[in-house]
């Protein structure tokens, strides 16, 4: 089977365990039309670049999953017809990143940056 990242903003005012939980609905939803999440991870509530709905925040949630076109066209129609999630976006990969995605990493493993400037 494919896979893919998906990433999606829910509202800023819902609480943390609201957004955990719409993190499982989604999930179970991808289990029930024959895929599997292999990892999920919540980002918590970040700033966007932009205002979205009049928010100018949001819970961030990412998805690494496994599964047939069907269940996450599925997946993605229930995603935009829920009131409380604002953004949706879904990424076909060749293969997994093994570890926490980028955002989970500590700043300071994050070796390949560069140092400031003073």
């Amino acid at each position: 089977m494919p896979l893919y990242e998906h990433v999606f903003i829910s509202r800023q005012d819902l609480s943390n365990a609201q957004a955990e939980s719409l993190v499982e609905h989604f999930s179970t939803v991808l289990t029930d039309n024959g895929g599997s999440v292999i990892d999920s991870e919540y980002w918590g509530v970040k700033t966007m670049a932009y205002k979205i709905n009049k928010n100018r925040k949001g819970h961030y949630a990412f998805l690494k999953t496994d599964a047939p076109a069907p269940a996450v066209q599925e997946m993605e129609r229930l995603m935009r017809l829920h009131d409380d999630v604002m953004r949706v976006l879904t990424i076909k990969v060749d293969d997994h990143a093994e570890g926490p995605s980028v955002q989970m990493q500590k700043r300071d493993e994050r070796g390949d940056r560069r140092e400031r400037r003073s």
